[in-house]
């Protein structure tokens, strides 16, 4: 289980990188920086949701607690990626990569974790 579990998350790291790509090629010379940002998230959100209603039947979790299992390793490797590679591969300052969750500033990224660690339980619920 777990080994599907990380080659869905892998999918779904790509389907990032081409989000953050399209919102910096489209979004946001279109819509500015906030606005951009916020689109991109909740786009971000939907898409894992919709991955993971679309693969859970594959990761095959046995019970919600196999589904919560997905969904914090999910959360543990996106973390791990957004503040490790963000700041050690990309050059992202920590202060930045912390900006991201301010919902004070218009920042909706606080969905994307959210939405990973909570996507495999409510979609395995369903399958």
């Amino acid at each position: 289980m777990l080994l599907r579990a990380l080659i869905v998350w892998l999918g779904i790291l790509v389907l990032a990188f081409a989000n953050g790509a399209l919102r910096e090629a489209i979004l946001r010379p279109l819509v500015g920086e906030v606005l951009g940002r916020a689109i991109s998230s909740v786009s971000l959100a939907v898409a894992i949701l919709v991955t993971t209603w679309l693969t859970i039947g594959w990761i095959r979790p046995a019970s919600s607690a196999d589904a919560w299992t997905v969904g914090l390793v999910w959360l543990g490797l996106t973390l791990s990626f957004e503040f490790l590679a963000g700041h050690f591969i990309f050059g992202d300052p920590w202060r930045q990569l912390w900006a991201e969750y301010n919902v004070f500033r218009g920042r909706l990224w606080i969905l994307v974790p959210l939405i990973t660690v909570l996507a495999p339980v409510m979609t395995a619920s369903s399958h």
